[in-house]
């Protein structure tokens, strides 16, 4: 299969998967599920924690054994299969449950055990991904080719939201999210096999991976002591993930403040237009400023949603204003989630060494994973103190991302 080829596999199953997830996305569609579920802001705190520490922990492990093996495709598959599954297992428990008249309560906590193993399995897709996709494209097409992947996977998810907009507005409650459920399953599906048909690509060398898994452990530890630029952006990443402590809350505070949740797609579908609005800037400032300059970007407007939504609370509004201001938060989420994500994936790829990639990405993800455990601490921040301790603990955190990359040179 030809380099041009390959780009067009990666952004089609990219795409797809892309769409999928909207349909999942942590916080709105998930985070309103849990919380009609089970009333709990502590759970709903869970959802995007859950999602990211299942993501991060398989990657460690990953690591070493794709680097051993020499091959990282089927890790890939088992992982893409295998959330796919999972999300499907979940839309089909909310049906049943439904059916079958179970306890909301017992149904959040149903949906909250699939969801954790949603994230797991998930997470094996990640050090395969990096690797893969850095040997398929060169570096100076990665960005364009994850803001393609943005761009393709808003157009479908906006369909995807009003779709969704329709389901929930016209369905009973929880069908009506177990069929938005199934979408996102088959659109997963369809990402699986579109990029595991592309096969593996060739590698420039034969990798030689750690003789044991704990020489490898004492490899990453060298690697984030010796290795600067590495360091201070396991640092960032540590930031980053406090500054995502708001969220899920985002969706809750709206609630509070007399948004109804059957706004839900209308957050949903702000969102997705903010990710595919911005994408062609995304690319073009990684590819041609650099992954680090647009890093260094994204920690600075990170600074915006949390202070709106501040603003918000502090102000009095009417209806209109404040679902206008909604909207604006929302919008930047979007573009701000898509951004990292092409940052992130694309300065990884760059500082990791090329035989080293699977480990680095192993090590990099194992080393950021305990912040990603703070939208859960944010539940009980949100209940014990109030929305407002929230929102600026995560604008503080922002600016830590922000002194953390300008270390890095």
């Amino acid at each position: 299969m030809t380099p041009r080829q390959r780009f067009w596999h990666v952004a089609a199953a990219g795409t797809a998967f892309q769409a999928g997830s909207a349909a999942i996305d942590s916080s709105t569609i998930m985070a309103a599920l849990i919380l009609q579920l089970t009333g709990s802001p502590l759970a709903v705190g869970a959802v995007p924690a859950i999602l990211r520490l299942g993501w991060l922990t398989p990657q460690i492990f990953v690591g070493y054994f794709a680097e051993r093996s020499g091959a990282s495709m089927p890790f890939y598959a088992g992982g893409a299969f295998g959330r796919t599954a999972a999300i499907a297992l979940l839309a089909a428990v909310l049906w049943h449950g439904s059916a079958a008249d179970w306890r909301p309560v017992s149904l959040g906590a149903a949906a909250l055990a699939l969801w954790t193993l949603y994230a797991f399995v998930s997470g094996i897709v990640g050090v395969p991904y990096n690797d893969i996709v850095a040997r398929s494209v060169p570096s100076n097409r990665r960005s364009r080719l994850l803001a393609l992947r943005f761009f393709g996977g808003g157009l479908v998810a906006l369909a995807v939201a009003a779709l969704a907009d329709h389901i929930v507005r016209t369905a009973d409650f929880p069908v009506s999210y177990a069929a938005v459920l199934w979408i996102a399953a088959a659109l997963m599906l369809v990402s699986s096999v579109v990029f595991v048909s592309m096969g593996e690509p060739e590698r420039a060398g034969i990798p030689k991976g750690a003789e044991s898994f704990a020489a490898y452990f004492r490899e990453g530890r060298m690697a984030f002591r010796n290795d600067t630029r590495f360091r201070w952006f396991v640092f960032a990443q540590w930031c980053g993930g406090a500054t995502l402590i708001a969220a899920p809350f985002y969706v809750v505070a709206a609630a509070e403040m007399g948004l109804g949740l059957e706004n839900i797609a209308l957050l949903l579908g702000a969102q997705t237009s903010g990710a595919l609005a911005s994408n062609l800037l995304w690319g073009w400032w990684g590819d041609t400023r650099g992954k680090l300059s647009l890093m260094r970007l994204i920690s600075f407007l990170r600074l915006a949603p949390p202070l709106i939504l501040l603003a918000v609370l502090f102000l009095e509004m009417a209806h209109m204003q404040m679902l206008i201001a909604l909207v604006a938060v929302f919008l930047l989420l979007g573009a701000l989630a898509n951004g990292l994500t092409i940052a992130v994936l694309g300065l990884l790829m760059e500082i990791s060494p090329e035989h080293r990639r699977p480990s680095y990405s192993g090590y990099f993800n194992a080393l950021t994973a305990p912040a990603f455990v703070l939208p859960l601490l944010g539940g009980v921040i949100y209940a014990a103190i109030g929305a407002e301790a929230v929102f600026f603990l995560s604008a503080v955190s922002a600016v830590g991302q922000g002194y953390a990359l300008a270390q890095i040179r």
